[in-house]
């Protein structure tokens, strides 16, 4: 059974940058697409960035496009997300997810979540 760790989360001046990580307790299935969302209070979880395992491709939300860097090291079976230039609508629960394919962005095809780290961002 997988499960997913995830680490890193804090408080951060905005413009300042914080990393998180997820740690996969044993490997997913190869391809498994492995991707980070968010929620914060009143708004819709979203997708922030994925990566299919394997592929060297990555996708993220407009958002965050340009400011966050989504990563991966096969040797600990840990996802990264390095976060810049924070904003204060960043400030959200942060949670990794990993699942066998579909719309990256789209809860529903995720088979394991983690327990989620919190990410606040001060102006």
């Amino acid at each position: 059974q997988v499960q997913l760790v995830e680490s890193g989360g804090g408080s951060v001046q905005a413009a300042g940058s914080l990393t998180i990580a997820c740690e996969a307790t044993v490997p997913t299935g190869k391809n498994y697409v492995r991707t980070w969302f968010r929620h914060a209070p009143e708004k819709q979880r979203e997708g922030v960035a994925a990566m299919p395992i394997g592929s060297g491709n990555t996708n993220y939300a407009d958002s965050v496009k340009g400011r966050f860097i989504i990563s991966y090291d096969y040797d600990k079976n840990t996802l990264y997300l390095r976060m810049n230039s924070l904003k204060s609508e960043d400030t959200a629960m942060y949670y990794c997810a990993a699942g066998p394919g579909g719309p990256w962005h789209q809860a529903q095809f995720y088979d394991y979540w983690g327990q989620g780290t919190q990410v606040t961002v001060s102006s």
